[in-house]
């Protein structure tokens, strides 16, 4: 019985991997045997980090916060309990956005805030 090899299919197979290694250092972009084993480590990567990029920017959000609100006179932590005790739903990156570009307004939330947990100046 003949083998049958069906290059068409190999080659298509080969040229998707190293399509998906295009930029990569040294033989991994080149030669197949190498570019295999950093796709398939790229992806893994590419996967986990798709989920953890979620997590980094309310990690980042959070610093903003934080910083704009010591500024005025405030901890992140008592912010948003009095967030919650002022009935203020606002999420994170709204916040964030707020204390950057609408400084004035943000202030103000923060002083709803501090009313609602009794800690504003009369």
């Amino acid at each position: 019985m003949p083998r049958v090899t069906n290059p068409q299919a190999t080659r298509r197979r080969r040229k998707k991997i190293l399509k998906l290694a295009k930029g990569y250092f040294g033989n991994k972009s080149r030669l197949y045997r190498y570019a295999i084993g950093a796709v398939e480590h790229a992806q893994v990567y590419a996967y986990a980090h798709r989920k953890k990029r979620k997590s980094d920017f309310r990690r980042l959000w959070i610093v903003r916060i934080n910083a704009a609100c010591r500024q005025l006179g405030m901890r992140y932590s008592r912010f948003i309990a009095g967030l919650n005790a002022a009935n203020i739903i606002m999420d994170r990156k709204n916040l964030s956005e707020l204390a950057i570009h609408e400084p004035a307004a943000f202030a103000a939330v923060v002083e709803r805030a501090k009313i609602a947990l009794g800690e504003a100046k009369v």
